[in-house]
């Protein structure tokens, strides 16, 4: 799984902070990066993006307009299975991820694992 560059990873971030389609100015204004990038460079990183398959563009009149083909948990999921791929020990490395978890999220996550088990056992 491909790891996103700084730049990368704020423009992955606008664009999923969008409920649809944007465009390239769309995601300049909500970049919060010192100093501000220009517009070419966003540009050229969107369609950077874009050919890596992590989007999708589409033409409406002179004006590109992107989105995101995988959502953020995704691109995290993927990242966390990257990780646990590469671990000696996998069980070690789930204890250690789980003790840097704040409580409710750990609650959350045994909440997750109960459900689970409970959907298994009814199968």
């Amino acid at each position: 799984m491909p790891h996103f560059g700084d730049l990368e990873a704020a423009i992955m971030g606008a664009v999923w902070a969008t409920d649809g389609p944007v465009c390239v100015r769309d995601v300049l204004e909500r970049l919060d990066r010192e100093p501000e990038p220009a517009y070419t460079t966003v540009q050229t990183v969107m369609d950077i993006l874009y050919r890596k398959g992590w989007m999708t563009r589409a033409k409406r009149g002179r004006i590109n307009f992107y989105e995101a083909i995988a959502s953020r948990e995704d691109y995290v999921a993927g990242l966390m299975n990257e990780a646990l791929a590469v671990a000696d020990d996998r069980t070690a490395m789930l204890v250690k991820f789980v003790e840097g978890m704040e409580p409710h999220e750990s609650a959350a996550l045994r909440q997750l694992l109960n459900t689970a088990k409970t959907e298994e056992s009814a199968r």
